[in-house]
């Protein structure tokens, strides 16, 4: 058993909060617009994904305005029992409120799972460190390539996808060549892990853990003196990356390609602000290039006159 952190409420002008569920949701479109209009009033900006299968979301804004939120989207069906993760910024990392409606809030490309119907074996934070050493355990990161570069588990396995849609088959290989009784996921919050326990039982494997709440809830629970992480964890926001004590990190982000960069990045002969970086920089056309350069300089005077150009900067 790990030792635990106190959750207390962020101290902060801006809070975020993030959150996922599973559930039915028939006529999901009709909610949308409702959802939208209180997030408006509230003054909270962020992204929330809205599908039959349930709901997924990042905002940010006033305590009150998240409060208000939130308590609207536990009148959605299935959502009463909704929960969250809370953290606090100095500064709005959203610039606008989007409501998206889709067919997946998380996107596996695999029909018919239904992951609120699967018996969760969720491990807490707090025990995740003796699951993780034990020998016996195979441990999976379900994330993207490019998150799993700037920080995991210590001991993780890398599945090298470069899209969520890649880990069904990637794990059915997996599977097939390793017959390893015990599993254990994880993901940046959780919602990955739901979809990826559901199709490992799909295809008849039973004994695979998950961490409850995600990385994000494991930092914030364990004493980072204690902790088996390390590096930082990618976030879909304009901080980019977190550490351990889920302050802002070290990366920055590539505008062009939208993938995580250093400062050794920023310094390679390849990296134009805005317009390339070393992974990107033999991607684009000429075309692009000139959108490219040409949005970065909207982008700079846009700051001149100390404002956000808003359509330039959305992750």
């Amino acid at each position: 058993m790990s030792g635990r952190r106190v959750n207390t409420a962020p101290m902060s002008d801006i809070i975020i909060a993030a959150f996922y569920r599973f559930a039915v949701i028939p006529e999901h479109e009709t909610l949308r617009k409702p959802l939208f209009d209180t997030a408006q009033k509230a003054g909270v900006f962020g992204t929330i994904l809205l599908a039959g299968e349930g709901i997924n979301g990042t905002i940010a804004g006033p305590r009150a305005g998240i409060d208000a939120v939130l308590a609207h989207l536990k009148t959605f069906p299935g959502c009463e029992h909704l929960v969250w993760k809370l953290s606090a910024t100095d500064n709005n990392p959203f610039y606008r409120m989007k409501v998206r409606l889709k067919k997946e809030i998380v996107t596996m490309g695999i029909s018919g799972l239904a992951p609120q119907n699967s018996p969760e074996r969720y491990v807490e934070p707090e025990d995740w460190n003796d699951l993780i050493t034990d020998p016996e355990t195979i441990l999976i990161d379900t994330r993207n390539d490019y998150e799993v570069s700037i920080g995991t588990f210590d001991g993780a396995i890398n599945p090298g996808i470069k899209s969520f849609r890649e880990f069904p088959e990637w794990f059915s290989t997996f599977r097939k060549n390793n017959k390893a009784t015990k599993i254990a996921m994880f993901c940046t919050g959780g919602i990955r892990c739901e979809k990826s326990i559901a199709f490992a039982r799909e295809i008849g494997v039973d004994e695979v853990f998950h961490l409850k709440g995600g990385i994000l809830k494991y930092l914030e629970t364990v004493p980072k003196a204690q902790s088996q992480w390390q590096g930082e964890c990618f976030v879909f926001d304009n901080r980019v990356s977190v550490d351990h004590d889920l302050a802002p990190g070290s990366y920055d982000m590539c505008h062009a390609c939208r993938l995580p960069i250093t400062q050794a990045d920023k310094a390679s002969v390849h990296f134009a602000k805005g317009v390339s970086c070393p992974a990107c920089y033999n991607l684009h056309d000429e075309k692009k290039i000139q959108s490219l350069t040409e949005r970065q300089k909207q982008v700079e005077l846009a700051a001149k006159r100390g404002q956000t150009h808003i359509g330039s900067t959305q992750i």
